[in-house]
């Protein structure tokens, strides 16, 4: 599969929203014996949220378009490669796509139980 998504899959990406999603991640997370907590740890870090923004987006139901444009995303955040739904992050040439691709990895690391400073890129 190509690293360049469509602009139909950018926008689908764009529409969804972080309340729909993260009880997925969470969801992900628990089944691999990690915790909410760390979940929100690896979220914060990477867009500079605190627990109430977080909590203010879930309850706003922001689209994932709002929830980005809203992040300061980390300073590292760029050393986060590999391939996530068939797609080469660090390859991805819309900017939202990434991040949210960025988001996904983190809790994929999370999940598979890397320990948290390589997750957060020795941060």
């Amino acid at each position: 599969m190509s690293s360049q998504a469509t602009p139909e899959h950018h926008a689908r990406v764009a529409a969804l929203t972080f309340a729909g999603v993260y009880p997925h991640y969470v969801a992900k997370v628990e089944k691999k014996g990690r915790s909410e907590a760390e979940l929100l740890e690896v979220i914060q870090w990477l867009t500079g949220y605190t627990k109430a923004d977080l909590d203010r987006h879930i309850a706003a139901k922001s689209t994932f378009q709002t929830f980005f444009d809203e992040a300061a995303l980390h300073a590292n955040a760029h050393l986060i490669t590999g391939t996530i739904c068939g797609y080469k992050i660090q390859d991805l040439d819309n900017e939202l796509t990434r991040a949210v691709r960025y988001l996904d990895k983190l809790v994929d690391e999370l999940a598979k139980g890397r320990p948290m400073a390589k997750i957060l890129r020795g941060s």
